[in-house]
């Protein structure tokens, strides 16, 4: 079995309009969400063998927030600049590369490419909205086989 978790980053900041978009930290909501989500996971038992995060600011504070609430140690948060902006076809390639000997994986993005996979593993998920929770499990041997797979089982959760 394969768990694939799909978390849209938390609230953003748009207060100082100098800042690239990759570099927007989160706002207070986002710093208060991401922590509750991971909190929301830990009590599913979701444990995650390997966390991905976006390179941008607030992805990665986000995968840092629930990565701490998760108890794993927000260093071992790895970093792939694939992620920022990507689709979903990228997103999975990016899986695909996971050592198969993992059996869960948490992956922090953005939009639209998330939502995008999100809905074309689930066609009842049609938006992820900012630190939304997609949890899709997979009858699966290797990450590579979930281009091709339907999960088995589907979790859906929001902050709001």
């Amino acid at each position: 079995m394969k768990t694939l978790v799909l978390v849209r980053h938390a609230k953003s900041a748009w207060a100082d309009p100098t800042l690239a978009d990759h570099d927007r930290p989160l706002n207070d909501r986002g710093r208060r969400d991401a922590p509750e989500m991971g909190r929301r996971l830990r009590e599913r038992g979701t444990s995650p063998d390997a966390i991905l995060s976006s390179t941008a600011v607030r992805a990665r504070t986000t995968a840092e927030a629930l990565a701490a609430a998760l108890a794993v140690d927000p260093a071992a948060v790895v970093l792939d600049e694939r992620l920022y902006g990507s689709s979903p076809e990228t997103i999975l390639d990016i899986v695909a590369e996971l050592d198969d000997g993992l059996s869960t994986a948490l992956v922090v993005a953005h939009d639209p490419g998330l939502s995008d996979l999100a809905f074309r593993l689930s066609a009842e998920i049609e938006h992820m909205p900012t630190c939304a929770v997609a949890e899709f499990r997979f009858s699966a041997r290797s990450w590579a086989e979930l281009a091709d797979a339907d999960p088995v089982e589907i979790r859906f959760d929001a902050p709001r």
